[in-house]
Protein backbone atom coordinates (compact mmCIF):
# COMPACT_ATOMS: atom_id res chain seq x y z
CA UNK A 1 0.00 0.00 0.00
CA UNK A 2 3.24 2.44 1.09
CA UNK A 3 4.14 2.12 -2.56
CA UNK A 4 1.12 4.60 -3.52
CA UNK A 5 2.22 7.14 -1.30
CA UNK A 6 3.09 10.03 -3.64
CA UNK A 7 5.80 12.07 -2.53
CA UNK A 8 4.63 15.70 -0.58
CA UNK A 9 1.54 14.38 -0.37
CA UNK A 10 1.50 16.09 3.06
CA UNK A 11 2.34 19.76 3.80
CA UNK A 12 2.81 21.12 7.77
CA UNK A 13 3.62 24.40 8.97
CA UNK A 14 4.74 25.75 12.40
CA UNK A 15 7.31 26.17 14.87
CA UNK A 16 10.64 24.64 13.98
CA UNK A 17 12.63 24.93 17.53
CA UNK A 18 15.35 22.52 19.19
CA UNK A 19 14.42 21.10 22.12
CA UNK A 20 16.82 21.47 25.18
CA UNK A 21 15.06 18.66 27.59
CA UNK A 22 15.97 17.85 30.92
CA UNK A 23 14.32 16.46 34.37
CA UNK A 24 14.09 19.20 37.10
CA UNK A 25 12.58 19.31 40.24
CA UNK A 26 9.29 21.46 41.77
CA UNK A 27 11.75 23.92 42.72
CA UNK A 28 12.95 25.08 39.50
CA UNK A 29 9.21 25.10 37.96
CA UNK A 30 8.39 27.63 41.00
CA UNK A 31 11.56 29.81 40.13
CA UNK A 32 10.35 30.32 36.85
CA UNK A 33 6.68 30.64 37.96
CA UNK A 34 5.42 27.56 35.60
CA UNK A 35 2.90 24.37 35.87
CA UNK A 36 3.99 20.54 35.39
CA UNK A 37 1.64 20.16 32.32
CA UNK A 38 1.80 23.62 30.24
CA UNK A 39 2.71 25.20 27.25
CA UNK A 40 3.55 28.50 27.32
CA UNK A 41 5.67 30.75 25.26
CA UNK A 42 8.74 32.55 27.15
CA UNK A 43 8.44 36.06 28.92
CA UNK A 44 11.70 38.05 29.69
CA UNK A 45 12.11 36.67 33.28
CA UNK A 46 12.53 33.23 31.62
CA UNK A 47 15.12 34.13 29.01
CA UNK A 48 18.16 32.65 31.90
CA UNK A 49 16.00 29.38 32.29
CA UNK A 50 17.69 27.87 28.90
CA UNK A 51 21.34 28.47 30.14
CA UNK A 52 20.32 27.40 33.48
CA UNK A 53 19.28 24.14 32.00
CA UNK A 54 22.52 23.46 30.12
CA UNK A 55 25.06 24.50 33.17
CA UNK A 56 23.01 22.83 35.70
CA UNK A 57 20.58 19.83 34.69
CA UNK A 58 22.29 17.83 31.49
CA UNK A 59 20.09 18.64 29.10
CA UNK A 60 19.39 16.95 25.74
CA UNK A 61 19.51 18.82 22.68
CA UNK A 62 16.03 17.07 20.42
CA UNK A 63 14.81 18.36 17.65
CA UNK A 64 11.71 19.70 18.55
CA UNK A 65 8.33 21.64 17.19
CA UNK A 66 5.06 20.17 17.60
CA UNK A 67 4.38 19.70 14.14
CA UNK A 68 7.70 19.06 12.75
CA UNK A 69 7.41 16.25 15.55
CA UNK A 70 4.23 14.78 14.43
CA UNK A 71 5.82 14.80 10.44
CA UNK A 72 8.94 13.36 11.99
CA UNK A 73 6.63 10.38 13.81
CA UNK A 74 4.64 10.07 10.26
CA UNK A 75 8.08 10.05 8.64
CA UNK A 76 9.37 7.21 10.79
CA UNK A 77 6.04 5.18 10.74
CA UNK A 78 5.49 5.17 6.54
CA UNK A 79 9.32 4.66 6.33
CA UNK A 80 8.95 6.41 2.90
CA UNK A 81 11.01 9.86 2.93
CA UNK A 82 9.65 13.03 1.99
CA UNK A 83 6.33 12.30 2.03
CA UNK A 84 5.75 15.12 4.11
CA UNK A 85 6.99 18.39 3.71
CA UNK A 86 7.51 21.84 6.58
CA UNK A 87 7.81 24.99 6.40
CA UNK A 88 9.09 27.05 9.08
CA UNK A 89 11.37 29.73 9.95
CA UNK A 90 15.49 28.73 11.89
CA UNK A 91 18.14 31.32 12.34
CA UNK A 92 21.36 31.57 10.26
CA UNK A 93 23.38 29.10 13.14
CA UNK A 94 24.32 25.85 14.74
CA UNK A 95 21.25 25.15 16.44
CA UNK A 96 19.34 25.94 12.55
CA UNK A 97 21.69 23.36 10.75
CA UNK A 98 21.21 20.74 13.39
CA UNK A 99 17.22 20.95 13.14
CA UNK A 100 17.76 20.69 9.48
CA UNK A 101 20.13 17.89 9.95
CA UNK A 102 17.81 15.84 12.31
CA UNK A 103 14.64 16.71 10.05
CA UNK A 104 15.94 15.75 7.15
CA UNK A 105 17.59 12.30 8.39
CA UNK A 106 14.15 11.69 9.98
CA UNK A 107 12.35 11.49 5.93
CA UNK A 108 11.07 15.03 6.21
CA UNK A 109 11.57 17.34 3.32
CA UNK A 110 12.00 20.17 5.40
CA UNK A 111 12.11 23.99 3.51
CA UNK A 112 13.17 26.20 6.01
CA UNK A 113 12.57 30.43 5.63
CA UNK A 114 15.97 31.37 7.33
CA UNK A 115 16.45 35.11 8.81
CA UNK A 116 19.34 36.78 10.33
CA UNK A 117 17.21 38.84 12.58
CA UNK A 118 16.68 36.03 15.10
CA UNK A 119 18.38 33.32 16.32
CA UNK A 120 16.65 29.46 15.64
CA UNK A 121 14.08 29.37 18.26
CA UNK A 122 14.16 27.06 21.22
CA UNK A 123 12.15 24.98 23.81
CA UNK A 124 13.04 24.25 27.46
CA UNK A 125 11.87 20.98 28.24
CA UNK A 126 10.98 20.58 32.01
CA UNK A 127 10.01 16.94 32.92
CA UNK A 128 9.00 16.09 36.56
CA UNK A 129 7.90 12.73 36.83
CA UNK A 130 5.51 11.79 33.84
CA UNK A 131 4.60 16.10 33.56
CA UNK A 132 6.03 17.78 31.18
CA UNK A 133 5.96 21.78 31.25
CA UNK A 134 6.82 23.33 28.02
CA UNK A 135 8.42 26.62 27.81
CA UNK A 136 9.04 27.69 24.10
CA UNK A 137 11.20 30.70 22.96
CA UNK A 138 10.31 31.47 19.42
CA UNK A 139 12.65 33.78 18.29
CA UNK A 140 13.64 32.65 14.44
CA UNK A 141 10.56 30.93 14.51
CA UNK A 142 8.25 34.08 15.26
CA UNK A 143 9.48 35.50 11.51
CA UNK A 144 7.47 33.31 9.28
CA UNK A 145 6.19 35.57 6.89
CA UNK A 146 3.53 34.50 4.03
CA UNK A 147 6.27 35.52 1.51
CA UNK A 148 7.83 32.09 1.87
CA UNK A 149 4.92 30.30 1.04
CA UNK A 150 3.85 32.62 -2.11
CA UNK A 151 7.34 31.78 -4.26
CA UNK A 152 6.54 29.50 -7.09
CA UNK A 153 8.57 27.01 -5.95
CA UNK A 154 6.40 26.81 -2.89
CA UNK A 155 3.02 27.15 -4.56
CA UNK A 156 4.04 23.96 -6.20
CA UNK A 157 5.12 22.40 -3.14
CA UNK A 158 1.16 23.34 -2.08
CA UNK A 159 -0.48 22.84 -4.98
CA UNK A 160 0.71 18.99 -4.73
CA UNK A 161 -0.15 18.53 -1.37
CA UNK A 162 -3.59 16.83 -0.53
CA UNK A 163 -3.14 17.30 3.18
CA UNK A 164 -2.20 20.50 4.59
CA UNK A 165 -1.45 20.31 9.00
CA UNK A 166 -1.66 23.26 11.31
CA UNK A 167 -0.65 23.35 14.75
CA UNK A 168 -2.24 26.12 17.21
CA UNK A 169 0.98 27.65 18.10
CA UNK A 170 1.15 29.02 14.69
CA UNK A 171 -1.45 31.30 15.50
CA UNK A 172 0.73 33.09 17.62
CA UNK A 173 3.35 33.64 14.63
CA UNK A 174 1.55 33.67 10.88
CA UNK A 175 -2.58 33.95 10.81
CA UNK A 176 -2.45 35.10 7.27
CA UNK A 177 -0.13 32.35 6.30
CA UNK A 178 -3.27 29.89 8.11
CA UNK A 179 -5.30 31.70 5.99
CA UNK A 180 -3.32 30.97 3.31
CA UNK A 181 -3.24 27.35 3.02
CA UNK A 182 -6.82 26.47 4.84
CA UNK A 183 -8.51 28.77 1.97
CA UNK A 184 -6.20 27.05 -0.72
CA UNK A 185 -7.04 23.70 0.83
CA UNK A 186 -11.04 24.24 0.88
CA UNK A 187 -10.92 25.76 -3.08
CA UNK A 188 -9.25 22.37 -4.03
CA UNK A 189 -11.07 19.99 -1.20
CA UNK A 190 -8.46 19.31 0.37
CA UNK A 191 -8.18 18.19 3.62
CA UNK A 192 -7.20 20.56 6.55
CA UNK A 193 -6.07 19.44 9.95
CA UNK A 194 -5.54 21.53 13.02
CA UNK A 195 -4.54 21.14 16.76
CA UNK A 196 -5.74 23.26 19.56
CA UNK A 197 -2.16 22.94 21.15
CA UNK A 198 -2.00 24.77 24.29
CA UNK A 199 -5.14 26.43 26.57
CA UNK A 200 -3.13 29.77 26.40
CA UNK A 201 -4.10 29.89 22.43
CA UNK A 202 -7.61 29.34 23.11
CA UNK A 203 -7.98 32.24 26.12
CA UNK A 204 -5.80 34.63 24.20
CA UNK A 205 -5.88 34.06 20.71
CA UNK A 206 -9.12 33.28 20.01
CA UNK A 207 -9.61 35.94 16.81
CA UNK A 208 -7.04 34.24 14.89
CA UNK A 209 -8.10 30.47 15.74
CA UNK A 210 -11.98 31.52 15.00
CA UNK A 211 -10.87 32.15 11.94
CA UNK A 212 -9.21 29.31 10.84
CA UNK A 213 -11.87 26.99 12.53
CA UNK A 214 -14.17 26.94 9.51
CA UNK A 215 -12.09 25.49 7.31
CA UNK A 216 -11.10 22.81 9.93
CA UNK A 217 -12.21 19.19 8.80
CA UNK A 218 -10.18 17.25 11.70
CA UNK A 219 -9.48 19.23 14.84
CA UNK A 220 -7.22 17.60 17.68
CA UNK A 221 -6.63 18.69 21.12
CA UNK A 222 -6.57 17.05 24.62
CA UNK A 223 -8.57 17.09 27.66
CA UNK A 224 -6.76 20.39 28.72
CA UNK A 225 -7.06 22.33 25.73
CA UNK A 226 -10.90 20.99 25.10
CA UNK A 227 -11.47 22.99 28.15
CA UNK A 228 -9.88 26.07 28.03
CA UNK A 229 -11.34 26.05 24.24
CA UNK A 230 -14.92 26.01 26.14
CA UNK A 231 -14.04 28.38 28.85
CA UNK A 232 -12.94 30.81 26.24
CA UNK A 233 -16.82 30.31 24.35
CA UNK A 234 -17.86 30.80 27.41
CA UNK A 235 -19.80 27.29 27.61
CA UNK A 236 -20.80 25.98 30.52
CA UNK A 237 -19.95 21.91 29.41
CA UNK A 238 -17.36 20.11 31.38
CA UNK A 239 -17.78 17.18 29.78
CA UNK A 240 -15.22 15.76 26.50
CA UNK A 241 -17.80 14.44 24.83
CA UNK A 242 -20.38 17.51 25.39
CA UNK A 243 -17.70 20.30 24.34
CA UNK A 244 -16.56 17.97 21.12
CA UNK A 245 -20.15 18.00 19.84
CA UNK A 246 -20.05 21.84 20.19
CA UNK A 247 -16.75 21.80 18.41
CA UNK A 248 -18.18 19.94 15.70
CA UNK A 249 -21.22 22.31 15.68
CA UNK A 250 -19.19 25.24 15.20
CA UNK A 251 -19.67 26.53 11.64
CA UNK A 252 -18.18 25.15 8.84
CA UNK A 253 -16.99 26.46 5.35
CA UNK A 254 -17.74 23.14 3.67
CA UNK A 255 -20.98 21.71 4.84
CA UNK A 256 -20.22 18.67 2.30
CA UNK A 257 -17.46 17.48 4.73
CA UNK A 258 -18.91 17.22 8.28
CA UNK A 259 -15.79 18.22 10.46
CA UNK A 260 -14.06 15.01 12.59
CA UNK A 261 -12.92 16.27 16.18
CA UNK A 262 -10.47 13.74 18.23
CA UNK A 263 -9.87 14.56 21.39
CA UNK A 264 -7.27 12.54 23.68
CA UNK A 265 -7.31 11.91 27.46
CA UNK A 266 -3.80 10.96 28.46
CA UNK A 267 -4.65 7.61 29.80
CA UNK A 268 -8.34 7.86 29.20
CA UNK A 269 -10.18 6.77 25.84
CA UNK A 270 -9.28 8.43 23.16
CA UNK A 271 -12.73 10.55 21.79
CA UNK A 272 -13.68 10.51 18.46
CA UNK A 273 -16.39 12.98 17.70
CA UNK A 274 -18.61 12.78 14.29
CA UNK A 275 -22.09 14.06 13.35
CA UNK A 276 -23.91 11.36 14.54
CA UNK A 277 -21.60 8.74 16.99
CA UNK A 278 -18.91 9.46 19.72
CA UNK A 279 -16.66 6.20 19.57
CA UNK A 280 -14.26 5.53 23.04
CA UNK A 281 -10.31 4.07 21.77
CA UNK A 282 -9.29 2.56 25.00
CA UNK A 283 -5.52 3.53 25.92
CA UNK A 284 -3.23 0.72 27.55
CA UNK A 285 -1.71 1.67 30.65
CA UNK A 286 2.22 2.60 31.18
CA UNK A 287 3.50 1.08 34.07
CA UNK A 288 5.33 4.17 35.50
CA UNK A 289 8.75 2.60 34.94
CA UNK A 290 7.90 2.66 31.41
CA UNK A 291 7.05 6.40 31.14
CA UNK A 292 9.87 8.03 30.31
CA UNK A 293 8.73 11.36 29.40
CA UNK A 294 5.50 12.64 27.88
CA UNK A 295 7.08 15.22 25.90
CA UNK A 296 6.32 15.07 22.12
CA UNK A 297 3.17 12.52 23.09
CA UNK A 298 0.50 14.68 21.77
CA UNK A 299 2.57 15.48 18.53
CA UNK A 300 3.58 11.49 17.95
CA UNK A 301 -0.29 10.52 17.91
CA UNK A 302 -1.12 12.80 15.58
CA UNK A 303 1.87 11.79 13.21
CA UNK A 304 0.59 8.26 14.07
CA UNK A 305 -3.09 9.34 13.11
CA UNK A 306 -1.94 11.45 9.94
CA UNK A 307 0.41 7.86 8.13
CA UNK A 308 -2.64 6.28 8.42
CA UNK A 309 -4.89 8.76 7.19
CA UNK A 310 -3.12 9.78 4.28
CA UNK A 311 -3.26 6.19 2.96
CA UNK A 312 -6.86 6.91 3.19
CA UNK A 313 -7.34 4.22 6.45
CA UNK A 314 -10.29 4.21 8.41
CA UNK A 315 -10.18 6.49 11.18
CA UNK A 316 -10.69 4.01 13.67
CA UNK A 317 -7.20 2.31 12.15
CA UNK A 318 -5.79 6.48 11.97
CA UNK A 319 -6.63 6.62 16.06
CA UNK A 320 -4.78 3.42 17.13
CA UNK A 321 -1.70 4.04 15.37
CA UNK A 322 -1.62 7.59 16.92
CA UNK A 323 -2.04 6.02 20.74
CA UNK A 324 0.83 3.49 19.34
CA UNK A 325 3.33 5.71 18.22
CA UNK A 326 2.40 8.32 21.58
CA UNK A 327 3.37 4.68 23.42
CA UNK A 328 6.48 4.44 21.71
CA UNK A 329 7.46 8.50 22.34
CA UNK A 330 6.66 8.32 25.99
CA UNK A 331 8.84 5.38 26.77
CA UNK A 332 11.80 7.34 25.06
CA UNK A 333 13.46 11.12 26.21
CA UNK A 334 11.72 13.72 24.30
CA UNK A 335 10.19 12.92 20.73
CA UNK A 336 12.46 10.09 19.77
CA UNK A 337 12.04 6.86 18.00
CA UNK A 338 14.28 4.35 17.02
CA UNK A 339 14.62 0.64 15.09
CA UNK A 340 11.16 -0.31 12.34
CA UNK A 341 7.98 0.72 13.43
CA UNK A 342 6.06 -2.50 14.09
CA UNK A 343 2.14 -0.85 14.27
CA UNK A 344 -0.68 -3.90 13.40
CA UNK A 345 -4.16 -2.40 12.33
Amino acid sequence: MSEEIKPGVLVGCGNPLLDISATVDEHFLQKYGLKPNDAILAEEKHMPLYKDLVEKYNADYIAGGSVQNSLRVCQWILQKPNTAIFFGCIGQDKYGEILDERARSNGVDVHYQRTNEAPTGTCGVLITGTHRSLCANLAAANHFTIDHLLTPDKQKLIDNAEFFYISGFFLTVSPPSIQHIAQHAHKHKRTFLMNLSAPFLSQFFTEPLMAALPYVDILFGNELEAEAFAAAQGWEEKDMKEIGKKMLALPKQNADRTRIVVLTQGHLPVLLIQEHTIEEFPVERLEPDEIVDTNGAGDAFVGGFLAQYIQKKSLGVCIRSGIWAARQIIKRSGCTFEGTPDFNE
